[in-house]
């Protein structure tokens, strides 16, 4: 019996070893709350090695280790949108995409001078990288650390 593969399929990787089982889990949860029956699979997958990715129709749309952090959800739901749907409205999530493709003085809700200064504040906030921590100052029992320029303990 072949089990035929639903498009648009969603993967979450994520690390066993690094006890990332419930950021997954509440990633797909908001994903499927988001877009609901637009997603035709989503697809949680364990893996190893301080693995956190994120995959849309076997594209990678965010890789934790490329980033140095995790993805923000709303980071996540517009790059999933962006394949999957990309005329869907994201509500308050879409705040930072708009401002940051040019203001949102003409777009949607016509904001005022003093709101798209906030808009384009906050959306340099969310485009600016986390500073990453160097692994020697990284507690060794943080099991949900962030910094793995190595193998984690538990992925050997």
């Amino acid at each position: 019996m072949t089990i035929e593969t639903r498009h648009p399929r969603v993967e979450i990787e994520f690390c066993t070893g690094c006890k990332w089982h419930l950021r997954a889990g509440w990633m797909a949860q908001e994903l499927l709350l988001t877009f609901g029956n637009t997603i035709g699979e989503l697809a949680l997958i364990p893996g190893k090695s301080a693995t956190f990715i994120v995959r849309v129709n076997g594209d990678v749309v965010f890789d934790r280790k490329d980033h140095g952090r995790f993805p923000e959800m709303k980071e996540v739901k517009q790059l999933v949108r962006t394949v999957i749907a990309p005329e869907m409205g994201l509500g308050h999530s879409d705040t930072a995409v708009k401002s940051a493709a040019g203001g949102a003085a003409g777009g949607a809700g016509g904001a005022t001078g003093a709101t798209q200064a906030h808009e384009e504040k906050k959306a340099d906030a969310v485009a600016a990288p986390a500073p990453v921590t160097p692994a020697a100052q990284v507690d060794e029992d943080d099991e949900d650390s962030t910094t793995h320029d190595k193998e984690c303990k538990t992925c050997v």
